[in-house]
């Protein structure tokens, strides 16, 4: 009896004591939905910690501070501090799965049916309104009122995440709810940065853009599917970004909204290559050209079937852990690292900025949505979620007040006194932690609808 064969295992699934005691776990971990918001959470924890060390704690500033010099002739010259590096050149890959995200909404998901998206759409509306109404009643007449921007943000991560811990207490309605309002959310952030925390505009740099836009736009009807043209006019789409006073991660999103979102084969297509490839393979003819014609089949089948998949995607799974476990930690690594010790934290924490934020994030957020998702059902424009409830929605819209990486973002584009800037990380931290126990706690102890609700 011919012994059975098995198929090779990979290193990842051996018994060896790396893959066993780290590997696996490691993965089994990033495939939580509450992951990437722990951590998150841990990286803006180690931030704080180390930017307040008592005897390291200038190493955080200084290490953030390190000037970088990249030159190319005398076309290239960039001079940026390794702060800098991460918020404008690696959080473009955020932004880029952002893009992603949106363009899968908008022609795959919730938001391509009108009607669907209303709701969440008006909801989100209403949950950047009023924040930054009440970070502006707060700080008008002064140099503060320009973070008006700060409160409108949601951090998809954790909100998700939270909502993941409570199981099936939350509607599947409810998370989609939430979901597509945190992506309605990102677009009004995109476009309040793109047009109210833009200075210095250079035209010349801009038209640039646009013209390397109109290139990918070109390649994409044409068909050129060459990874390697869009990562070079990529890379110069982002510098002529940077160089044009637009905020660099823009480029990240144009790009985003610019990739296919369909398959460039069909199954059928696939179907029928697979089909061909598996007759060579059983076919007796050991013979060197014969093996050599079934190899090729098979990388073309090889293509066929990555092909099959759409390159949004194909990118949006690859690069979506890269975002969620390696960049976003990194900019909350760089960003979120407040010093305490040569501040009064009383003043600061009951500032107006600190305050402002607070309020905008835990009462805004919840006014705002709420008091939007109502008018858009009692006017006709939205369809109330299957399931849902009143206090589900109460719950969500406080989640959504958890605004902690586009917050920290736009902060950092608002302010240049750095007193600001920390009085205003200082309400995230505080606002977003206050909204989460909010929305965890309505969202936990209401009446429990069961699964599938």
């Amino acid at each position: 009896m011919a012994e059975e064969t098995q198929s090779p295992q990979t290193w990842v699934e051996s018994d060896r004591v790396i893959p066993t005691r780290f590997a696996r776990p490691l993965r089994r971990f990033t495939e939580l939905e509450a992951a990437s918001g722990i951590v998150l959470l841990v990286a803006a924890a180690v931030a704080l910690l180390w930017a307040n060390l008592p005897v390291f704690g200038d190493s955080y500033t200084e290490f953030w501070e390190t000037h970088l010099d990249f030159s190319i002739g005398n076309v290239i010259h960039l001079e940026e501090t390794l702060k800098e590096v991460v918020n404008d050149g690696l959080m473009v890959i955020f932004f880029f799965v952002v893009g992603l995200e949106i363009k899968r909404e908008l022609r795959l998901g919730d938001l391509r049916d009108p009607k669907a998206a209303a709701l969440p759409a008006v909801a989100a509306l209403g949950g950047m309104i009023v924040p930054a109404l009440i970070f502006f009643f707060l700080n008008s007449g002064t140099d503060a009122a320009r973070g008006w921007g700060i409160p409108m943000a949601t951090d998809i991560a954790f909100a998700v995440g939270i909502v993941a811990l409570l199981g099936s207490r939350v509607p599947s309605t409810a998370k989609l709810f939430l979901l597509a309002l945190a992506i309605a959310d990102d677009i009004g952030a995109i476009a309040v940065i793109a047009i109210f925390y833009t200075d210095d505009l250079s035209f010349p740099w801009l038209f640039g853009g646009l013209v390397l836009l109109l290139v990918v736009y070109l390649g994409k009807n044409g068909n050129v599917r060459s990874q390697g043209f869009y990562w070079i006019v990529g890379l110069m789409l982002w510098f002529a970004i940077f160089e044009s006073g637009v905020h660099a991660t823009l480029a990240g999103v144009a790009l985003g909204l610019l990739t296919p979102a369909g398959a460039y084969y069909t199954g059928r297509e696939y179907d029928r290559k697979a089909r061909e490839t598996l007759d060579l393979y059983s076919a007796d003819d050991s013979s060197t050209p014969a093996r050599e014609h079934v190899e090729h089949e098979a990388m073309e089948l090889a293509t066929v079937a990555r092909e099959s998949v759409s390159p949004l995607t194909r990118l949006e799974e690859v690069l979506h852990p890269w975002s969620s476990f390696v960049v976003i930690p990194i900019f909350a690594l760089a960003n979120a690292g407040v010093v305490f010790r040569d501040m009064d934290v009383a003043d600061a924490v009951t500032s107006s900025v600190a305050m402002g934020v607070v309020l905008g994030l835990v009462v805004g957020k919840v006014i705002g949505i709420t008091l939007f998702t109502w008018l858009a059902i009692r006017l006709g424009v939205g369809v109330f979620p299957r399931g849902t409830g009143w206090v589900d929605i109460v719950g969500l819209s406080a989640l959504a007040g958890v605004g902690f990486t586009v917050s920290l973002f736009i902060t950092e584009l608002a302010f240049e006194n750095p007193l600001l800037t920390d009085q205003a990380k200082i309400g995230i931290f505080i606002g977003s932690f206050v909204a989460g126990v909010i929305g965890f706690t309505l969202l936990r102890v209401k009446p429990h609808r069961g699964p599938g609700t």
